[in-house]
């Protein structure tokens, strides 16, 4: 069984935990279906043993900057709160990056929210610089 909680982190019970009981909900269904239709995108799920530990989304983005540079969007990393710390996550972001490479792009970017101090500090382990300030808006 899904059980991938956000509320153990540092964002805290405002985000629902993505779990089986809540994919009854059409728009779960319907960003599924969308994902998965586009090549351009890809759910990965890692599995240790039959059991699964981690989730994370990879998107590949073409743009026109630095003579149409093609880039790899990670989002969404979650690995389960019993097996943080374990190496599954670098694992994952690793295979990740070795993924964006063959699909031809030239970076790997993502967001992290900025109160995710443990999780700056893991993808600086990793290589990430925080080259850019991110800005949203909510509709």
């Amino acid at each position: 069984m899904l059980t991938l909680s956000h509320a153990g982190d540092a964002r805290g019970a405002n985000t629902p935990p993505l779990h089986p009981t809540n994919f009854s909900d059409p728009r779960y269904r319907s960003a599924f279906d969308e994902i998965t239709a586009d090549p351009s995108h890809r759910l990965i799920v890692a599995e240790i043993d039959g059991e699964i530990v981690g989730t994370l989304q990879i998107s590949y983005i073409p743009g026109l900057p630095n003579l149409g540079m093609k880039r790899g969007m990670l989002e969404n990393v979650h690995v389960r709160a019993d097996h943080r710390g374990s190496g599954y996550g670098k694992a994952m972001v690793e295979w990740t990056i070795a993924q964006c490479r063959q699909a031809g792009c030239g970076s790997v970017q993502l967001t992290s929210n900025k109160v995710r101090s443990d999780a700056h500090r893991f993808y600086a382990r990793l290589g990430f610089v925080a080259t850019h300030e991110g800005f949203k808006l909510k509709l």
